[in-house]
């Protein structure tokens, strides 16, 4: 990531904890905020000290950032965004990490050409209104 796209400082992060919007998966939580004034998006990444040790945190945090990177293209300009790496992400394959960060991204709104996730009338989400499978997942995401 080039360094003008990186969020870094303390209260940047902290105003978009405050301030912004947030969707999580089981692997990835994003939390985001419109910040018109830059013309791309900013993206800080955050990885705790319950995943494991620096050398676990370090290589999640690069996995998440190349991912992005590559989608770079993808994304919606003028946002500021943070991706929290949850420990179930730590089992995930590259290819796999991949399709969970554009899942969280697509939910949240943040692809281009995506909208959030909309709620149906009972206010339970998507999903509800979808017969659920074994697993207590709706059939129809189960594929996720």
């Amino acid at each position: 990531m080039q360094r003008k796209l990186r969020l870094r400082k303390r209260e940047d992060f902290n105003r978009i904890y405050r301030q912004g919007r947030s969707f999580a998966n089981s692997q990835f939580v994003v939390y985001w905020r419109k910040h018109p004034e830059t013309e791309r998006f900013r993206l800080g990444v955050s990885a705790s000290g319950k995943l494991g040790g620096a050398v676990v945190r370090n290589r999640m945090r690069r996995m998440v950032k190349e991912i992005v990177r590559h989608h770079a293209h993808r994304l919606e300009e003028g946002t500021d965004l943070i991706l929290i790496v949850r420990k179930p992400a730590l089992s995930l394959s590259y290819w796999e990490m991949e399709k969970s960060v554009l899942h969280v991204l697509r939910k949240a709104g943040l692809l281009k050409g995506s909208s959030p996730s909309a709620k149906n009338d009972n206010g339970k989400g998507i999903g509800s209104g979808y017969p659920k499978s074994k697993n207590g997942f709706p059939r129809a995401f189960h594929c996720l």
